[in-house]
């Protein structure tokens, strides 16, 4: 295995980018390979490392499908559902509550 080129933290060539910053611009990797490696050194742990991706190799963002719009209105729907009252909160339920406030204060007010 050959050794990735390294680049210092906002030194980055032209032509290369992350995959957030493919992402910006509606790109993805498409399965290449990395071709080097961005590095921000950090005082007390190992540095920080992004990996960076050639643009003109990159493919365009595959487009959502009716079946992925479904199944993600699904599982944002099962997030909001609370699971004691069965009603929509209208809002994510905190995992750390395990049911939508009003559900949550009464049981605490139980208890």
């Amino acid at each position: 295995m050959t050794a990735l080129p390294v680049c210092r933290w906002h030194l980055a060539p032209d032509g290369l980018a992350t995959r957030r910053q493919l992402r910006a611009m509606n790109l993805r990797p498409g399965g290449q390979d990395v071709v080097a490696e961005l590095q921000r050194p950090r005082r007390t742990r190992g540095p920080l490392v992004a990996y960076l991706y050639r643009i003109d190799r990159a493919k365009p963002v595959r487009p959502m499908t009716p079946a992925k719009w479904a199944a993600l209105a699904k599982a944002n729907t099962a997030r909001r559902t609370c699971p004691t009252c069965r009603r929509d909160a209208g809002y994510v339920i905190p995992t750390s509550l395990g049911a939508c406030v009003t559900c949550a204060h009464s049981l605490d007010l139980a208890a």
